[in-house]
């Protein structure tokens, strides 16, 4: 489990490709003193498996799924990562739960100025993803309120000290960003599904009944 509070930002020292998987070499920051072989690192907001510590270097490997489903496919050496131990027991929740599986990636539509407050437009995901105005986001792990919402986009606004500590400065028009929904939000969208109203009744609807 995370929380969406980023610790450190890391940068890419070097990528290997093994077919459609690869190794992920990052130079961190983050005490590796602290830090042991199969612990769990949140990495722009996924969560992956520490194996191997080469001094401040953590190695992972990034599953295919992973790569095809998140931005760490884009990564290039020299790229900068937000990186994020995982919740301790006792430890603070300053953001929200996040289970650091990522729904999907979106595009940056805009970046500027909101009221003096740094705004970024993203597109809203395609999929069934659970969002509400005031509600929690993670943007490349970084816990995130929606400040408005509509059909096309939500909108993110962030503060100076998140801005300059964690690589959403870096973030420009067209930029894939990996997002995942309230933890909270999904289960009761989960829940509550099977109540919901259908818009249309296929067939398998029918043989369940006893139609067919």
């Amino acid at each position: 489990m995370f929380t969406g509070i980023i610790e450190s930002l890391g940068k890419v020292n070097r990528i290997s490709r093994q077919g459609a998987a690869m190794k992920l070499e990052i130079n961190s920051t983050l005490p590796t003193a602290d830090i042991a072989l199969g612990d769990s690192i949140a990495v722009n907001g996924v969560c992956q498996t520490v194996e191997e510590i080469q001094g401040d270097r953590l190695v992972f490997h990034v599953l295919s799924e992973t790569m095809r489903k998140t931005n760490l496919g884009e990564l290039r050496p020299g790229s900068e990562v937000n990186l994020e131990s995982a919740l301790r027991f006792g430890g603070k929740l300053g953001g929200h739960l996040l289970s650091g599986h990522v729904d999907c990636t979106a595009a940056v539509l805009e970046i500027g100025e909101r009221k003096g407050d740094i705004a970024i437009s993203i597109a809203r995901p395609k999929i069934d993803f659970p969002l509400v105005p005031k509600g929690s986001v993670a943007v490349n792990g970084v816990s995130l309120t929606v400040a408005e919402l509509s059909q096309e986009a939500l909108l993110v606004c962030i503060i100076p000290h998140t801005w300059h500590c964690t690589n959403l400065r870096l973030l420009k028009s067209g930029s894939l960003v990996n997002l995942e929904a309230d933890m909270i939000g999904k289960y009761v969208q989960s829940l509550s599904e099977p109540y919901l109203p259908k818009k249309s009744i296929g067939l398998d609807d029918l043989s369940r009944a006893g139609f067919i």
